[in-house]
C-alpha cells in the first residue's frame, strides 16, 4: 500500500476543492482495513488474495493517440453521438457530434464539477473511497432536459501499463424527459494491473437511459467496480454488463428507484475460463410507490473458473405497489468450475409482487440428446446450447450492433476449451 498515500492523493492535478476531497478520502482510507471474505458482501470472493502493493497510480505522462486495439470495438458500435478515449487513465481523444453539441449534450473530463458522489456514496466500501482519493479525472456525460440522443455515446478505457492502478470515474446525468444511450468499454493489453471504476447514473423524472458496460480486460487484471444509479419519477434505466475478461472481476450494482413509477432493467452476461473469477453483487432498492425492477443475469464457467452472484431486492415501507423480479442462471461446463448464486428479499410492506429465482448446473442433457440425435456432433451441440443460453440477454442489449461482436467473443472463449 506504500504507493497509495495521502501525499500521493494530494499531488494529483485538479482544483483546490478536488484536491481537498482526495486528501480527505485518502485520510479516511488510512483508518480502514481491506475487506475480507468474512464480510457478507464479500462472501465467496477471493479479495484476500489481492496485493495492492504490487500496483501504483500512473504518472501524468503517457502514450498519445487512440490505441489500435480498440478499433474493432469502435467499429462495432457504428455511428456515434460522442466519443471519449482514455489510455492508461489519461484522455487521448474527445469528440461530440455537432448536432448533439448544438443541443447541449456534453461529454467532458475534469474534476467532475462537484457532481461526483451525488449518486455513488464515497463511503460505500473501501474501493469507492479509494476511487475518490485517486481518480485523476471524472468523465461527465450530460444530456439536457427534453433532448433525445439517438446515437450512442461511447467511452473507452484502455490499459497497457504493467503494474498500473487506474481509477475511472464516470458520471452520467440525464435531465427531465431526456433520452440517451451510453456504451462504456474497458479493455487492456496483457498486463498485470488493478482497475477500480466507479459509475454514477442519475436519471431525472421521465428520462430514459440505456447503459452498456463491456469488460474485456486481460487475464492478469483485477477489477473492483461499483455502479450506482438513481431513477426519478416515471424514469427508466436499462443497465447491461458483459464481462468476459479479468483475473478477478467484480461489479457491485446498486439501483435506487427514487420516484413514483420509476423502472429499472438490469442485465448481465459473464463467461469465465481458465482460473478467472467473476463476482456480481446487486441491490434493487425500491424507495417509492409503484416502482418496477427486473434483473436477469446469466453466466457460464469452464475449466477452473468461478462465479458469484449475490443479489438483494429491498422494498421500503413507502414503496407500495412494487413489482420486482430477480433471476440468475449459471452453466457449469467443466468438472473443476463452480458457481454460487444467492438471491435475497427484504420487504417492509405487503402490497408488492416480488420473486427471485436462481439455478446452477450443467448443460441440459435432454437438449444435448435432442441435437445429437439429429446428427449434431457433441462439441457443436454443446456450443449451440451455450450460445442459445446467452442469446436471451444478448438480444436485449441496448446497442444491437454490438451483439454480434460479443456473440463471437463468447464463442471464441468456448472454443478455447473445446480445443
Amino acid at each position: 500500500m506504500s504507493a497509495f498515500t495521502v501525499d500521493a492523493a494530494g499531488a494529483l492535478p485538479g482544483s483546490d476543492a478536488r484536491r481537498a476531497e482526495r486528501v480527505a478520502a485518502a485520510e479516511r482510507l488510512t483508518g480502514m482495513a481491506l475487506p475480507s471474505e468474512a464480510e457478507e458482501v464479500w462472501r465467496y470472493s477471493r479479495i484476500s488474495t489481492l496485493d495492492l502493493g504490487a500496483f501504483a497510480p500512473l504518472s501524468p505522462d503517457g502514450a498519445p493517440g487512440v490505441p489500435d486495439a480498440v478499433g474493432p470495438a469502435l467499429a462495432a458500435t457504428g455511428e456515434r453521438a460522442g466519443l471519449l478515449v482514455l489510455r492508461d487513465g489519461r484522455v487521448v481523444h474527445a469528440e461530440v457530434d455537432d448536432d448533439a453539441g448544438r443541443r447541449g449534450v456534453a461529454l467532458t473530463h475534469g474534476d467532475g464539477d462537484g457532481t461526483a458522489g451525488r449518486v455513488a456514496d464515497s463511503g460505500t466500501d473501501y474501493f469507492t473511497e479509494m476511487n475518490t482519493a485517486f481518480a485523476p479525472v471524472a468523465v461527465h456525460v450530460s444530456v439536457p432536459a427534453g433532448v433525445v440522443v439517438e446515437r450512442p455515446i461511447v467511452v473507452v478505457h484502455f490499459l497497457e501499463a504493467d503494474g498500473a492502478a487506474v481509477f475511472p470515474r464516470t458520471i452520467v446525468e440525464l435531465g427531465e424527459d431526456a433520452e440517451a444511450t451510453l456504451v462504456e468499454y474497458h479493455a487492456s493489453a496483457d498486463v498485470a494491473a488493478f482497475v477500480d471504476p466507479v459509475v454514477e447514473l442519475a436519471v431525472a423524472d421521465a428520462a430514459r437511459l440505456r447503459y452498456l458496460n463491456v469488460q474485456r480486460l486481460g487475464h492478469r487484471v483485477w477489477q473492483t467496480a461499483y455502479q450506482a444509479s438513481e431513477v426519478g419519477r416515471d424514469g427508466s434505466l436499462l443497465s447491461a454488463t458483459v464481462a468476459l475478461g479479468g483475473d478477478y472481476a467484480r461489479v457491485r450494482t446498486d439501483s435506487r428507484l427514487a420516484g413514483r413509477g420509476a423502472g429499472a432493467k438490469l442485465l448481465a452476461v459473464y463467461f469465465g475460463a481458465g482460473t478467472q473469477m467473476h463476482d456480481f453483487r446487486t441491490m434493487q432498492d425500491h424507495a417509492a410507490p409503484t416502482t418496477a425492477s427486473d434483473l436477469l443475469f446469466k453466466g457460464a464457467v469452464q475449466d477452473r473458473a468461478r462465479s458469484v452472484y449475490s443479489g438483494l431486492i429491498r422494498v421500503r415501507k413507502q414503496a407500495a405497489g412494487t413489482n420486482a423480479f430477480q433471476t440468475n442462471r449459471n452453466l457449469v461446463l467443466s468438472e473443476g468450475a463452480s458457481a454460487e448464486s444467492v438471491p435475497n428479499l427484504e420487504i417492509e410492506i405487503n402490497d408488492v409482487q416480488c420473486s427471485h429465482a436462481s439455478a446452477v448446473g450443467p448443460v441440459d442433457e435432454e437438449q444435448r440428446y435432442y441435437l445429437e440425435s439429429r446428427g449434431v456432433p457433441p462439441d457443436v451441440a454443446e456450443r449451440l446450447i451455450v450460445m442459445g443460453f446467452f442469446a436471451e440477454v444478448l438480444e436485449r442489449l441496448p446497442v444491437p450492433a454490438l451483439a454480434a461482436t460479443l456473440h463471437g467473443a463468447i464463442a471464441a472463449k468456448f472454443a478455447e476449451r473445446a480445443s
